[in-house]
């Protein structure tokens, strides 16, 4: 019974990766010209986050190397496209990310007493930072060795710095998504 709701989990958060990676999300905002919308990162981070939280981390896993092999044989799932040449591609490191931060959340919230939305956005942003932690590290290491060229500090500014702010309020949304979810679904704590 738990393999067949481990794969069901994992199958489930593959597909919530993949059309949250179609998904352009956007925030009202109430700017200088009136009502405008703040465009967030994709949503493949907070489907994996959710799936963790809801389907823990066996299921997170699966659906993180899913995800990963499936972009990186020819289908361009990613955000950036897909192939193997985007093992090249400086956010790779945080595609890697995918797998230590889907465990991570998944664990820290099978914990006891992690029935409560407060319990549950922590494991979250726990999980975005291990992430981001990932992608920094594959930015750096690609920085020493001249990768990128002089580009290191536009691209640790572009892909770490000014989606953080949006990718913790996104971690807040899906705290407030996945406690019904997990009370619905009974999962064991």
């Amino acid at each position: 019974m738990r393999a067949l709701a481990n794969w069901s989990g994992a199958l489930a958060g593959l597909l919530l990766m993949i059309c949250g990676g179609l998904i352009q999300g956007a925030l009202p905002w109430f700017g200088s010209a009136g009502f405008e919308t703040l465009t967030l990162p994709s949503l493949q981070v907070p489907a994996l986050l959710f799936t963790a939280l809801v389907c823990g981390p066996r299921a997170a896993m699966l659906s993180g190397v899913a995800y990963i092999s499936i972009g990186l044989f020819q289908l361009p799932v990613f955000q950036g496209g897909g192939g193997l040449n985007y093992l090249l591609d400086p956010g790779f490191g945080y595609i890697a990310g995918f797998l230590p931060a889907a465990w991570l959340t998944g664990r820290l919230a099978r914990q006891p007493g992690m029935d409560d939305l407060l319990s549950l956005a922590g494991s979250c942003i726990l999980g975005l930072l291990v992430l981001q932690g990932c992608g920094l590290a594959n930015l750096l290491l690609g920085g020493l060795v001249r990768r990128w060229g002089g580009e290191l500090p536009q691209l640790v500014l572009s892909y770490s710095l000014l989606p953080l702010v949006p990718q913790l309020v996104l971690c807040c949304g899906v705290a407030v998504l996945a406690l019904p979810a997990r009370r619905i679904l009974m999962v064991e704590r």
